[in-house]
C-alpha cells in the first residue's frame, strides 16, 4: 500500500490521534493505526506520551503501518519509552495481532508482519491467546551486534564485578545471566550497566534467569530504553534459547515473569522459537497533537 503523507510534529498541533492502550502480562503499549492516520512521531513526543504521570504511560509505542513487502500483511514498528526505535517486541507482537484483528484490519488468524529486517508470524488461537513465531535465534556476535569472539559464554566486566552471560539475537539483542534467586537478583544495579556496556554498540536487553527445572524458569528483564518491565516476550525467548544452548533446558519451557507466564517452545538449532501468551485491551483514547 502507498503511504499517505506523514504527519510531522509541526503539522499535528490541531490533530486528534486515536489510539488503544494494551498490555501483555503488564508490559504495556500505546497502539496506533498508522495506516488510516499515518505519522512519524519524534522522540520528544514519544517521551511525553510515555510519561506515566503527565502522559498516557507505556513501555513501548506500537505503530501499525502498511508494508510494501509481498510476504507480509503489515509493517510493525516499535518505539521504546525513551523515543528510540527498536527491532522487536514479543509482548507487543501479541498485542499487535489482537489490535489488527479486533479493528477489522485483517480477517486472518495467521498474520505475517514485517518488523526491522525480519518477518514474524502472529497466530491468534481459538482460546484468545496469541502464538508468535519469533524466528530463529542467532548466536553469532555480529548479529546483535556484540564485539566479542564466538563462544558459548562471555565475561562482561562491570563497575564492581564481572558476570558471565549468554548473548543471542531474536531480532533484538539480549544478554542473559544465571542467578540463584530471581527475586534477589541485582537487576536495578547491574541492569543499567549491562544495557549500556561498551561491548554492545547498539545496546542490549539484560535478562536475569533462575532455572527452576528443565521445563520452568523465572525471569526478570531490564530493557534498553525502558528499564525493568513486568514482562518481556523476546527476553523470555532469549533466556530459553540461551538455556537450551547451554544444555540446561528442555524444548518446552514455562517462563514466569512478574506479570504472568509465557509458554516458549524451541526445538533447537535452526528452528524458530514459538512464544504463546495473552494480549489484553485496556482502553481506547484520543490525544490531541
Amino acid at each position: 500500500m502507498p503511504l499517505a503523507n506523514p504527519i510531522s510534529a509541526s503539522e499535528t498541533c490541531t490533530m486528534n490521534i486515536h489510539f488503544s492502550k494494551m498490555h501483555g502480562l503488564g508490559n504495556d503499549f500505546m497502539v496506533i493505526n498508522a495506516i488510516d492516520q499515518p505519522l512519524h512521531p519524534c522522540a520528544e513526543l514519544i517521551r511525553q506520551w510515555s510519561d506515566r504521570r503527565t502522559g498516557i504511560g507505556f513501555d513501548q509505542l506500537l505503530l501499525v503501518e502498511p508494508t510494501d513487502r509481498d510476504d507480509a500483511d503489515f509493517r510493525y514498528r516499535i518505539y521504546n519509552a525513551d523515543g528510540g526505535e527498536v527491532e522487536q517486541c514479543g509482548n507487543g507482537a501479541r498485542c499487535f495481532a489482537r489490535f489488527v484483528s479486533d479493528r477489522g484490519l485483517t480477517n486472518r488468524t495467521s498474520i505475517p508482519v514485517h518488523t526491522g529486517n525480519n518477518i514474524i508470524v502472529l497466530n491468534i488461537r481459538d482460546d484468545g491467546q496469541v502464538q508468535v513465531d519469533m524466528g530463529t535465534p542467532r548466536f553469532a556476535p555480529e548479529t546483535l551486534p556484540f564485539s566479542a569472539q564466538q563462544q558459548e559464554r562471555y565475561i562482561l566486566a562491570l563497575a564492581d564485578c564481572a558476570i558471565e552471560v549468554g548473548a543471542v539475537s531474536l531480532g533484538n539483542p539480549h544478554a542473559v545471566m544465571l542467578v540463584e534467586d530471581v527475586r534477589q537478583a541485582p537487576v536495578a544495579a547491574l541492569g543499567p550497566q549491562i544495557v549500556t556496556h561498551e561491548s554492545f554498540p547498539q545496546g542490549v536487553n539484560a535478562g536475569f534467569m533462575q532455572i527452576i527445572d528443565a521445563n520452568h524458569i523465572s525471569l526478570r528483564v531490564y530493557e534498553r530504553g525502558v528499564g525493568e518491565t513486568a514482562a518481556c516476550g523476546t527476553g523470555a525467548c532469549a533466556a530459553v534459547a540461551v538455556g537450551r544452548h547451554w544444555q540446561m533446558l528442555d524444548e518446552h519451557v514455562e517462563v514466569s515473569l512478574a506479570g504472568g507466564k509465557l509458554g516458549v517452545v524451541w526445538p533447537g538449532e535452526g528452528s524458530p522459537v514459538l512464544m504463546t501468551g495473552p494480549a489484553e485491551h485496556v482502553f481506547d483514547g484520543v490525544i490531541a497533537m
